[in-house]
């Protein structure tokens, strides 16, 4: 028989400060590394390829085990698995601060992607539990999702003060206090959950298929993404979606799966997961082009970067509060497509950017579009562990983390390849044919590359290069935010019509236990 939803008390809502640690944490650690790129190369010497694993191993990891991850704490506990990857994003986080190599390094960085990995789901699932009534989860979801925001602000300027002042590795360390206040406050704070009808341990099989599939997908998306379409990028994506097909085939054969596919029959549960996707698929391709263009192209410094950043996620965080006040008056699909179609307007407002004096209208830009998915990015995700029984509640929250991962990988891969070809397109035609032949061939490069190169040319010559690098990267964002904007309107239009008025399923049995982790009744 299942228990009337429970309204949450003081202790709850306590908890929910708690578990925005993780979610704040993961995003300002996602921005640190790119600006402690260049230190870290001088001190470790890396090879371009090791830099490369440097800054992406952490990605590959997190999304790789995701779903394992989730699903593991359905099983054992999702407070446990919690404070257990706490432990270990901490151990590893002065593992990655103190690397006297780039193996080292790289090694550290990969055992934080999967500690992270444990993080999110547990995060997610423990609030799915904690808020049973409606419009209180819609609230906690939507105040835990602006951490992201407000990580993902902080994190060039945090990272650029530490840089100031300490060593490279200081950017690490950041992780060490903040996983400690979790580590003492989660035990008094949060309560106990798992699925008590899960029989026996988890699947390897199943776990070691699931980590195979998304790896090697986003492993080709990735290759496609820097280097371009090639064979190897091609065959790492179709031995990705082999073995997911394995994956698939072994669910549904086993009594008790590690992942229950009727989730997706499930229309609620498919749409948002979907249209979570599609919308980091088209924020990916404009947004990370963005950081570039206010550096490279506006001449911006990191700190400066980041404090231009800052009003659209200020403004971001407080408009993301008005959410839940909104979906208690308005249908779900009606805000949710209608902050995409607002969005949009972002995107326009991005294609009409042009030089420094554009620098406010690229501000605005980013606000409205930061605005307009908001709704989405937390309407979506409560849709995602509402529409799941609470004790499939970690793998639906992998499913949707799972999902953001592959957006952003495709948006890069895609988008960003689309982008970096009118670029490269631009820069063919406009380059000067006198240049040297080393700095032809990275100024048509990259932005970075056209950067790198002044060093090897004359003051003529490098005030050439950089106006049609300017035009250049200028064409590849406004192309990345119209590609963008369509994709926006389109989801818009989507979740729109099946959004409407979905069904979701109230609370089901789940096992809850007090502070001291006995049983409590369920």
């Amino acid at each position: 028989m299942t228990a009337p939803a429970r309204p949450a008390t003081g202790r709850e809502w306590l908890g929910l400060a708690v578990l925005m640690l993780p979610t704040l944490l993961l995003a300002l650690d996602m921005t640190v590394l790119h600006l402690a790129a260049p230190h870290l190369s001088a001190d470790l010497k890396p090879t371009s390829s090791e830099l490369l694993w440097i800054l992406d191993i952490y990605g590959f990891m997190i999304a790789g085990f995701l779903v394992t991850m989730g699903t593991l704490g359905d099983r054992i506990g999702r407070r446990k698995l919690l404070l257990a990857g706490a432990v270990a994003f901490a151990a590893a986080s002065v593992l990655a601060a103190f690397a006297s190599s780039a193996t080292q390094l790289i090694a550290a960085r990969a055992l934080l992607g999967v500690a992270g990995a444990t993080l999110m789901p547990s995060t997610l699932s423990l609030l799915r539990s904690m808020f049973q009534v409606d419009h209180e989860r819609t609230r906690a979801i939507t105040i835990w999702i602006t951490g992201f925001i407000v990580g993902s602000a902080l994190g060039p300027m945090v990272g650029g003060a530490l840089l100031e002042f300490f060593w490279w590795g200081s950017v690490f360390l950041i992780g060490v206090p903040v996983m400690v206040l979790l580590l003492v406050s989660a035990p008094f704070l949060l309560p106990e959950s798992r699925d008590d009808s899960a029989a026996g341990g988890i699947d390897l099989s199943s776990a070691l298929l699931s980590i195979v599939m998304v790896l090697a997908v986003i492993y080709g998306l990735k290759e496609t993404a820097r280097n371009g379409p090639h064979a190897m990028a091609l065959l790492s994506v179709l031995f990705g979606l082999g073995t997911g097909a394995l994956f698939v085939r072994r669910q549904r054969r086993l009594e008790h799966p590690m992942f229950d596919l009727g989730l997706f029959a499930n229309r609620a549960f498919s749409t948002s997961v979907g249209a979570m996707m599609l919308t980091i698929l088209a924020l990916s391709g404009a947004w990370l082009m963005i950081f570039q263009y206010l550096q490279g192209v506006l001449g911006l410094s990191p700190w400066k970067a980041g404090l231009a950043m800052l009003p659209p996620a200020l403004v971001q965080t407080v408009a993301s509060l008005l959410i839940p006040a909104l979906a208690r008056r308005l249908r779900r699909s009606v805000l949710i497509s209608g902050g995409l179609l607002l969005a949009v307007f972002g995107f326009a407002a991005i294609m009409a950017v042009d030089g420094i004096g554009d620098l406010a209208l690229l501000v605005v830009g980013m606000t409205v579009m930061g605005m307009g998915v908001m709704p989405m990015m937390a309407l979506g995700t409560d849709l995602v562990v509402s529409a799941a029984p609470q004790e499939k509640a970690g793998a639906a929250a992998a499913t949707s983390e799972t999902a953001s991962e592959l957006g952003m990988a495709l948006g890069i891969a895609v988008i960003g390849s689309i982008g970096a070809a009118i670029y490269r397109h631009h820069m063919l035609q406009a380059l000067p044919k006198d240049l040297p032949a080393p700095a032809l061939l990275a100024a048509g490069d990259t932005l970075g590359g056209a950067l790198g190169a002044l060093a090897q040319l004359s003051a003529s010559q490098g005030e050439q290069v950089m106006a049609a690098a300017r035009q250049g990267f200028t064409l590849a964002l406004h192309t990345n935010a119209a590609i963008g904007a369509v994709i926006v309107a389109v989801t818009a239009l989507l979740t729109a019509v099946l959004l409407r008025d979905p069904a979701v399923r109230p609370d089901q049995h789940v096992t809850v236990t007090g502070n001291n982790g006995q049983d409590g009744g369920g």
